[in-house]
């Protein structure tokens, strides 16, 4: 997108008085392109890639709807919102322009304040989109030190992640809070990164001393994340990152909760985590077949695990699996079914 004080609009129609008409409206807020054409449109947003497209819909040559399908179809300006500006009223016409990819219509004569309004609206979303994809991508990177620091590749957090979406989803999250869980998940081992690594990269079993050690991850992750305002995606891993170790039974830790205590995203995390753990090679194991790691979750349900949830597990096998083998390790690592 192009870098400004200002956003960046693009105003496209083939009357010059409309073009003024818009930038009398628009230029005291925005830093403007026109164009009379589809196709200097379709260069112009190639080249500047603006924050938003005003589009006339009648031109001569290439449409509105021409012009908008082009620009949906290019990567470089497929995600750019584009709102018509027209004379036409007819809702079949309002559906057509839909169809072609555009987010809103504006119809002629033009109300300054309503063509205000909806650019503003529409900037707005725009600005929140990439807000929520910056954090996303922190989330993520930092969920991957954690997993470098102990000698993991970054698609373990990948598959376990998928596992608990998949999880969320049987177990009756809606498809947003199943994708903040997606989103949440690879932050659950944060706090391994200020866990010494003669500890993280020991290859035999942890005494006394170690384990204690090792189990203040829990704590650091939470520590790390920090508390933030409940409902959000952050504040989901928080919850995660301090209560996937905990246990069904009450032996878990940090805090030995017990039960429906343990957030929900946290006993489906414990399930995902531990069945890719067991599923994947490590300094101190071999890597498990499918059929051994399944029959210790069942083993442990009730126990260590909620029953319900190692039960839920069970019956999405088959798309567990098909997770398993896309983000799969090389061929030597990979466990049998």
């Amino acid at each position: 997108m192009n870098v400004s004080a200002r956003p960046v609009i693009l105003v496209v129609d083939d009357e010059a008085t409309n073009l003024q008409l818009l930038r009398q409206i628009l230029q005291n807020d925005y830093a403007l392109l026109f164009a009379k054409d589809g196709a200097r449109a379709l260069a112009l947003a190639q080249q500047e890639r603006p924050a938003l497209i005003l589009l006339d819909v009648m031109m001569p040559g290439m449409s509105g709807h021409d012009t908008c399908r082009q620009l949906k179809a290019a990567p470089l300006t497929a995600a750019i919102p584009v709102i018509f500006v027209t004379a036409l009223n007819d809702m079949r016409d309002e559906l057509s322009g839909f169809e072609a990819g555009a987010v809103d219509y504006i119809t002629k004569p033009l109300s300054p304040a309503i063509v205000r309004a909806r650019v503003r609206t529409h900037l707005s979303l725009v600005r929140i989109d990439e807000l929520k994809e910056t954090r996303l991508q922190i989330v993520q990177r930092l969920g991957l030190a954690a997993e470098y620091k102990d000698n993991e590749t970054g698609l373990h957090v990948i598959r376990m992640s998928h596992y608990a979406r998949l999880l969320g989803v049987a177990a009756g999250m809606d498809e947003a809070a199943a994708d903040d869980l997606l989103h949440a998940a690879p932050m659950h081992d944060v706090g391994k990164i200020g866990i010494p690594d003669r500890i993280l990269q020991k290859p035999g079993k942890l005494d006394a001393e170690e384990w204690a050690i090792m189990q203040t991850h829990a704590r650091i992750g939470g520590d790390i994340i920090g508390e933030h305002a409940e409902g959000g995606m952050l504040a989901l891993a928080r919850a995660i990152a301090l209560s996937h170790h905990e246990k069904w039974d009450g032996s878990g830790y940090p805090d030995g909760l017990a039960g429906e205590a343990i957030p929900l995203a946290g006993r489906i995390v414990a399930v995902a985590d531990v069945f890719d753990a067991l599923t994947s090679v490590r300094p101190y194991k071999r890597a498990w077949s499918v059929t051994d790691a399944v029959g210790y979750l069942q083993a442990q349900q009730g126990s260590h695990f909620d029953a319900r949830l190692v039960e839920l597990f069970v019956q999405e096998l088959p798309a567990i699996d098909a997770i398993r083998l896309r983000w799969a390790e090389k061929a030597e690592h990979q466990a049998q079914a």
